[in-house]
């Protein structure tokens, strides 16, 4: 089978397209034959290793794990013996992120809770594009502990995580405001979003306007000016980052724990994938109320130019890799 190889780290210049030996399903996995992908910041931090901490887990000098892409639509090619939720045939969504990736490839071997059925309303390239972005919006919303009724901002409301937090706190009974640029202004209002800010006009930090929850997908500010915009015993999450500098100083300054009466802002440290919040997520899409923003499609070939893209920071929603066009 095809798949994109990478053997160094770097630019999307170290990226290949190879032949590989196609899976064999393990006990409790299934093999699945993709027809979309899509691209996540995931995939070029982990092609270039940045941060550099990254090395530890994955290689000093060259990655241990040679393959990228974690979301995956497609469907079943082969089960294995202890696999009891799914049989040849079954149209599947779901990632592969905590288990070696390998969805830029036409095949690959999945852990049988990392799928859901895929909604039959869906396309493959839609249902590709939300795994990862959605389930890192679910849980952060969670872990907020979000109520219908509240006050919730979305930093970062145009991109991958953001278009799906949006949706889903508007899911939840939530009154959402939106910040993203210009050019995504109504993109994220006719997504969901109450109230839209744009932060090339306005800080939503120094505007005196509060919220319960803050959810921001791109760290762009200080743990003091989150502070500042949450409403008594608020809560902020924060799932992505535009610099290192501040990464760190979130996770040496920042907690989700505080008495009653305070405000918490903390990092999401990670996406845990399970069966119980991809069917949460299924049962959204099902019934209309969260549907995937797709910005581009590249092909498994295109894989390289797809990140490059990526890594400029401008994409709207989900950029998917359509691997076999077949639906």
């Amino acid at each position: 089978m095809q798949a994109i190889i990478y053997e160094t780290y770097g630019s999307a210049d170290v990226l290949q397209l190879k032949t590989v030996a196609k899976p064999v399903p393990q006990a409790n996995e299934v093999v699945v034959k993709i027809h979309a992908s899509s691209a996540n910041t995931l995939d070029w931090r982990m092609m270039r290793a940045t941060p550099f901490l990254a090395r530890l887990d994955n290689g000093l000098f060259k990655p241990k794990e040679t393959r990228l892409g974690a979301d995956l639509a497609g469907r079943v090619e082969a089960v294995g013996s202890e696999v009891t939720r799914f049989r040849p045939g079954d149209e599947v969504m779901g990632d592969n992120f905590r288990s070696g990736l390998g969805a830029f490839a036409e095949y690959v071997s999945v852990a049988e809770d990392r799928l859901v059925l895929k909604p039959s309303r869906m396309s493959f390239e839609e249902a590709a594009a939300v795994p990862l972005a959605a389930m890192t919006a679910l849980q952060g919303l969670q872990l907020a502990q979000i109520k219908p009724g509240q006050k919730v901002l979305i930093n970062g409301a145009s991109g991958g995580v953001g278009s799906f937090a949006v949706q889903i706190a508007k899911a939840f009974g939530a009154e959402v405001t939106g910040v993203c640029s210009t050019r995504n202004v109504e993109l994220v209002r006719s997504i969901g979003a109450d109230h839209v800010i744009d932060y090339t006009q306005e800080d939503f930090t120094a505007n005196g306007q509060q919220y319960d929850v803050i959810l921001c997908a791109v760290g762009n500010h200080s743990l003091a000016e989150y502070k500042r915009a949450l409403s008594t015993e608020g809560v902020g999450v924060i799932v992505g980052f535009s610099g290192l500098a501040r990464m760190f100083s979130h996770l040496i300054f920042g907690s989700l724990k505080a008495k009653p009466g305070q405000k918490r802002v903390g990092i999401m440290d990670t996406v845990a994938s399970n069966p119980q919040d991809l069917e949460t997520l299924r049962g959204l899409l099902d019934a209309g109320k969260v549907t995937p923003v797709i910005d581009r499609r590249y092909a498994l070939h295109e894989v390289p130019d797809a990140l490059r893209y990526l890594e400029t920071g401008r994409a709207r929603g989900k950029v998917v890799i359509t691997v076999n066009r077949e639906n």
